[in-house]
């Protein structure tokens, strides 16, 4: 009894046992072969499986579907699908091969494996070596990039206005608005952009300005790119009565991340500047353009800076420098966020009474759609 017991325990099929006979006929092989079948099925299932270690040591496993926007999505069989924000990651792990595109536009098929928030794609002339953030998408092995599959490009746009008001000692009414249409793909984006700004303080006009601008980038290979931009409007307190500045150049990624981007800008540049006041010299010139623009995404903010550095050629200490930073807040409804920022507008040598330096604070109420 105790033998049968054991057999039985192993999974084994009994046949025709009788009892008080020392003779049993077994037939295990049938059985032997199910139980080694069915414990090899199950192994399988443990062992092909995706990984997915994030940065306070959490496992996940499961099967990592694809990779976009910023997020890893696994499939598990504990809690379902998951989305996992990429930048919390410090490994990922395939079982069988995936579709992968870097930031810098290269596509590559094989498995993933890596370790410490470094990645390879192991391929069969070689690992390809890349960093988690560096990872743009992933999508099925063999498949094509689904951002060239109908692409549907569309435009985003946003509206903003801030209305800031003061009675008593001084009366004081500030409006601004501003629109900005952007069309972003996967190798080029293009920004327009205009807004109005008046202040009456006492009954007098403290600002009066205006402007629109157009900015196009080309990331024509890895961290590399071009630059076309105008921007042209009017500040009637600081005596400008039209401008424009329209440059192109080059343009290069110290710093490119799912979340995070820093390009440095060198270009030429024309600066038309004509000032209301025949004492203000008019500015027709060719000039340097130098730019830094960075931004940081955060799990629900974004922060973003903008700099232009503009001297002329024909008088170099001529110089014109403009700056804005801002930080957006989401609302409860994505469609709607809080802009909080500054801006600096300088020049070197601006018109009679009209100070060098003007500093801007700002916040606004911000509308998205598509």
């Amino acid at each position: 009894m105790h033998a049968r017991k054991e057999i039985l325990r192993a999974g084994l099929t009994w046949r025709g046992a009788k009892i008080g006979s020392r003779k049993m006929k077994v037939a295990p092989y049938r059985s032997i072969t199910f139980f080694i079948a069915v414990l090899t099925w199950a192994v399988a299932g443990v062992l092909r499986a995706d990984v997915i270690e994030t940065k306070d040591g959490t496992h996940l496993v499961g099967h990592i579907t694809k990779i976009a926007d910023g997020k890893v999505y696994i499939d598990t069989e504990f809690a379902g699908p998951i989305a996992v924000i990429q930048t919390h990651i410090v490994r990922l792990e395939t079982d069988g091969p995936v579709a992968v595109r870097l930031l810098n536009g290269q596509r590559y098929d094989g498995k993933l494996s890596g370790t410490n928030g470094t990645e390879q794609v192991v391929l069969a002339a070689g690992p390809v070596t890349a960093n988690i953030p560096e990872i743009a998408a992933s999508w099925e092995a063999g498949a094509p990039d689904p951002a060239l599959v109908k692409p549907h490009y569309h435009w985003k746009l946003e509206a903003g206005v801030d209305v800031t008001g003061k009675s008593g000692t001084h009366n004081q009414l500030g409006t601004a608005y501003g629109v900005t249409a952007t069309l972003a793909r996967l190798k080029d984006t293009l920004v327009l952009t205009t807004n109005y700004n008046r202040q009456i303080t006492d009954g007098l006009k403290s600002a009066d300005q205006f402007k629109a601008g157009a900015d196009y980038t080309d990331n024509y290979s890895d961290r590399n790119s071009w630059y076309a931009r105008d921007e042209g409007g009017f500040d009637r307190i600081k005596d400008l009565s039209e401008y424009d500045t329209a440059a192109v150049g080059l343009g290069y990624d110290f710093v490119k991340r799912i979340r995070q981007t820093l390009t440095a800008r060198v270009g030429v540049a024309y600066r038309y500047e004509d000032y209301s006041s025949p004492d203000t010299p008019n500015i027709h010139s060719s000039a340097l353009d130098l730019g830094l623009n960075h931004t940081v995404r955060f799990d629900n903010s974004l922060l973003a800076t903008r700099l232009a550095i503009v001297p002329a050629f024909n008088d170099f200490a001529n110089v014109r420098i403009t700056h804005e930073t801002d930080y957006d807040i989401p609302l409860a409804n994505s469609a709607w966020k809080v802009r909080l920022g500054f801006s600096n507008d300088y020049s070197s040598k601006p018109g009679d009474d009209v100070k060098k330096f003007d500093t801007t604070y700002f916040g606004r109420l911000i509308v998205s759609w598509k």
